[in-house]
């Protein structure tokens, strides 16, 4: 039986862990998430108008319990990088058989790579585009590209929007890509692909190899930017020999630098 870690419970959160989490296999969850549920939410979430001004996470706890009398929900009303709760998170990702990234901010991506890295653990991530236009979902595993090897070669080979990151859509969010909102079909196409390949790679674990590392699916043609709607791009990510993330024996005086490298070209 299995432990899922996730942090976030957002719009596309929530969707693929409801998904997810009807797989007999998973027996436990985790679940990190700081965020009180707001009357601008409701339109592109699952949780209805009741759950406004409650907590995210205790929400979402209820949510599954409903659904999954037999699972155990553990939740973190936290953020992830919130040292005060560095023990707890630490005890939760040792414990996992894997995880799911659903944070809507490039810091916390980098940390929950970190995380899951250092304790040798499989984790898939999601990112709807600004706008809805289409969306990302990348799988990784501890001896292969980190989340750094893979934004950085995104970044550098495909042009997905004016120059914003891809991050799931929170109007009124603390990052500036989160202006464009994206509809909940949007959200919850990729939410399930999200979903698809986490459970894939639950069943595969490190013999999982569906071609790719990151895959693309548009779901508009955006003229000078995708040609076609409903199309799959498959990306083949190696990891980097020079990266300062994920590299063998690097310098943990490097790691600094190296986010701060890695955020810039994001920029």
């Amino acid at each position: 039986m299995a432990h899922l870690f996730q942090v976030g419970a957002g719009s596309g959160g929530m969707t693929v862990l409801d998904i997810v989490c009807r797989d007999p296999r998973l027996t436990h969850v985790t679940l990190v998430e700081p965020d009180i549920y707001k009357a601008h939410n409701v339109i592109r979430h699952p949780f209805p108008m009741s759950a406004v001004d409650s907590f995210k996470v205790d929400f979402a706890k209820n949510w599954l319990e409903e659904r999954r009398a037999d699972l155990h929900v553990k939740t973190l009303r936290c953020n992830l990088m919130d040292s005060a709760f560095g023990e707890p998170i630490e005890e939760a990702v040792r414990s996992c058989d894997l995880g799911i990234c659903a944070a809507d901010n490039e810091p916390a991506k980098f940390f929950f790579d970190a995380l899951m890295r250092r304790h040798k653990k499989p984790w898939t991530l999601g990112e709807v585009l600004s706008g809805g236009i289409g969306g990302f979902v990348h799988w990784f595993v501890s001896d292969g590209p980190c989340y750094g090897c893979v934004a950085s070669h995104l970044r550098r080979t495909v042009k997905v929007d004016d120059g914003k990151p891809p991050d799931y859509s929170a109007p009124g969010g603390p990052a500036p890509e989160t202006t464009i909102p994206a509809s909940r079909a949007s959200i919850e196409t990729i939410a399930a692909l999200h979903a698809q390949i986490t459970l894939q790679l639950l069943t595969h674990g490190k013999d999982y190899a569906p071609g790719f590392s990151s895959l693309l699916f548009t779901l508009e043609k955006v003229p000078g930017i995708f040609d076609e709607a409903y199309r799959a791009h498959r990306f083949r990510v190696a990891r980097a020999a020079d990266c300062l993330i994920c590299r063998e024996n690097v310098n943990p005086h490097d790691l600094d630098r190296a986010l701060d490298d890695a955020l810039a070209r994001l920029q």
